[in-house]
């Protein structure tokens, strides 16, 4: 799933292409990633985009006279860019949005198809969107210590839990733990100062300089590889791999469809995480899919 890095990478390119220009067509592909009727999607044809944004995992451009298209990619939604109109690859493609400056598609690989469009009118129904999570890259320490200590919830889940921190997923989340040298299953309610001040900075660091990372693969063009498994990460999608700090092979924690990746020499103090213990963990503590989770829409937290 897209997580704040590129989804921030996202956001910059649109912002870019689509900033103050009319969107002249919306085409639904697939009529299912359309999950709302009012207003109309072809209402929004001949509007101008006054800006897009990031809201948690969301992407949304807002329109004059306060109207928004809401776009979560969820899994394996991704978008293209096309400086000319294109033939559209029915099998993959969900909609496309024309512009005078080029076409916008949406796409999603697989067959369980997650990905999704809303269109509403009036910023109190696009609040209705907005998971309530903490920007830490805009937080205070405190403010971070606070919301992490709001619930008690093992690290994994308060840091992937968008009503608690916003943009944070399953793939940026083991490599903050990982900078932070914390377990994924180290409890909220037991972490002390200083591990939760060391835990502030790595989420920031992680964040800043992913994002980083990916403005400067993308320059001025369009996002083109976006994936949650990257070479460069540390222990991501690394299971068995040599951990680039100690040189343990890299370990790994599965359940239902959730998957965390870990260096035990480096969070766990050279100890696995046991099956037995660790399966009655989870099954109190993790939703059985951290995409679900993050696709229910919901008031806000207080």
């Amino acid at each position: 799933m897209p997580e704040l890095p590129d989804v921030t990478v996202y956001v910059e390119a649109l912002e870019r292409r689509v900033a103050g220009h009319t969107l002249e067509r919306a085409t639904v592909v697939s009529p299912f990633v359309l999950r709302s009727v009012e207003p109309p999607l072809a209402s929004l044809e001949g509007a101008r985009v006054h800006r897009v944004h990031r809201m948690g995992k969301r992407i949304v451009f807002s329109f004059d006279g306060a109207r928004h298209l809401v776009i979560h990619l969820m899994i394996a939604g991704r978008f293209t860019w096309h400086d000319t109109p294109p033939k559209l690859n029915r099998r993959l493609a969900l909609a496309a949005f024309t512009f005078d400056t080029g076409t916008l598609v949406l796409t999603e690989a697989g067959t369980k198809r997650r990905a999704s469009i809303h269109a509403c009118a009036g910023d109190d129904a696009l609040a209705a969107f907005d998971r309530g999570g903490l920007e830490v890259l805009d937080a205070t320490p405190a403010a971070f210590a606070a919301r992490l200590r709001s619930e008690n919830h093992t690290l994994k889940r308060a840091l992937t839990d968008p009503r608690l921190f916003s943009g944070i997923g399953n793939a940026y989340s083991d490599e903050i733990l990982h900078r932070a040298r914390l377990s994924p299953l180290q409890l909220t309610s037991k972490l002390d100062d200083p591990s939760c001040a060391r835990l502030f900075d790595a989420v920031r660091a992680t964040l800043a300089e992913w994002t980083a990372r990916l403005r400067a693969e993308t320059g001025d063009g369009f996002p083109g590889k976006v994936t949650a498994f990257r070479a460069e990460m540390a222990v991501h999608g690394r299971f068995r791999l040599p951990c680039p700090v100690c040189g343990a092979p890299v370990q790994r924690i599965r359940y239902a469809d959730n998957e965390t990746n870990y260096c035990a020499e480096c969070q766990t103090g050279g100890r696995l995480l046991a099956d037995r213990t660790l399966s009655r963990l989870l099954k109190e503590d993790w939703p059985r899919s951290l995409d679900e989770m993050d696709e229910r829409v919901g008031p806000s937290r207080a």
